[in-house]
């Protein structure tokens, strides 16, 4: 996950709407599944994936009052320690 690219998704939900990404992970979702796709390009789609559903998640924290920063902060720190026991 890029925090870049992260911060950028959230600014086009912020202008437009949160709906435009749930609908476009749909389609990369179901794109996965088509016939000679490679690895590279599965790799790809999983990436910018998991950057949209970080962007939606920090959203959501920043729509109940946190604040974007603390919001960013919180889902990194959350996403570097998974694993980590």
């Amino acid at each position: 996950m890029k925090l870049s690219v992260i911060r950028h998704l959230l600014k086009f939900a912020e202008e437009n709407d949160i709906d435009f990404l749930t609908e476009s992970l749909d389609v990369l979702d179901h794109m996965i599944d088509a016939r000679g796709m490679t690895e590279e390009e599965i790799d790809v789609i999983g990436e910018i994936m998991s950057n949209m559903l970080g962007a939606k998640e920090v959203l959501k924290d920043i729509e109940s009052g946190t604040s974007e920063r603390d919001a960013l902060n919180n889902f990194m720190k959350k996403v570097t320690s998974v694993g980590k026991s």
